[in-house]
């Protein structure tokens, strides 16, 4: 593959994950699957945890905390546990499946049945069913990938889309971890690139102002972040962040480049409408990141 085809093979694996993304991120934003998490005596950040760590079975808390990477392990610790003393690992799983179902039926509507979810579910599931073989290094996703398929078009849809999601998710922590960046240190770095406000992802990870502080003088002495007020990369740091970014699309692009280009131009526009009505009602930020992203 010559280099011009490879780096549009990475843009077009980037581009096709950020349209489908709103859709499976759904979830962590359903008041149903928050209400289903309280059925089962947790508040609906330790039914985050437990819900998305599910698939793993009753992982201890260093598990989640290592295939989570970002989150401050002291949130993690007081949630797990726990949450398996609540209920297992399967109602959890059951609780988030049935939680992300309704909400979908309620924000989409007809939709969930129509020809085209219909087929944006075939396109998703062809692409996710490419990672399957390939299991190694990827511990959430491959705990996921061995969860049932479900039969409702716009849950296929979404479990696929959860598939590629922990596919790449896992691929971005080892490119993290090679860049020599802590799960803090991440963050910070992340905000730094301006594409998130730094109290969102400090305040959603549970970090203090105190931790946050220190990762960002202990980036500075690394020469990833400036020395001025503002939250922002050096030269050096945003070289290095871009290069955690062009590992991770490299280690994601597979299902992607499997599907081809005509494939995936389909998906994303058959699949943006819903990701958008989605992002209407739950993450309002995504709207506009959905709306500059051409078909």
């Amino acid at each position: 593959m010559t280099q011009n085809a490879d780096r549009d093979s990475l843009a077009l694996a980037r581009k096709t994950w950020k349209v489908l993304e709103p859709y499976h991120g759904a979830v962590y934003f359903s008041p149903e699957a928050a209400g289903n998490y309280a059925d089962l005596g947790v508040d609906a950040r330790t039914g985050y945890f437990a819900s998305r760590s599910a698939a793993l079975g009753a992982a201890p808390a260093d598990l989640v905390i290592a295939t989570f990477y970002n989150f401050n392990p002291q949130v993690v610790r007081r949630a797990i546990p726990a949450a398996w003393e609540a209920a297992t690992p399967q109602r959890f799983a059951a609780a988030r499946l049935t939680g992300i179902d309704t909400t979908l039926r309620r924000i989409l509507g007809a939709d969930v049945s129509s020809p085209e979810l219909v087929r944006a579910a075939e396109l998703a599931r062809s692409a996710a069913e490419v990672t399957l073989p390939h299991p190694q290094g990827r511990p959430l996703f491959a705990a996921h990938a061995a969860l049932p398929w479900p039969s409702a078009p716009h849950l296929v849809l979404w479990h696929a889309q959860t598939l590629l999601r922990e596919f790449r998710g896992d691929a971005h922590v080892a490119a993290l971890l090679t860049a020599g960046l802590s799960g803090i240190e991440a963050l910070v770095t992340h905000a730094a690139t301006g594409d998130i406000d730094a109290g969102v992802l400090r305040n959603s990870r549970a970090w203090t102002p105190e931790q946050w502080e220190q990762a960002v003088q202990n980036l500075r002495e690394r020469g990833w972040l400036d020395e001025g007020p503002q939250l922002a990369l050096t030269e050096d740091g945003a070289r290095r962040r871009a290069e955690i970014e062009h590992t991770t699309d490299r280690l994601s692009a597979l299902p992607y480049r499997t599907l081809g280009p005509a494939a995936c131009a389909e998906l994303r526009t058959l699949a943006k409408p819903f990701s958008l009505a989605v992002a209407k009602e739950l993450l309002p930020w995504a709207v506009d990141r959905l709306g500059k992203e051409d078909a």
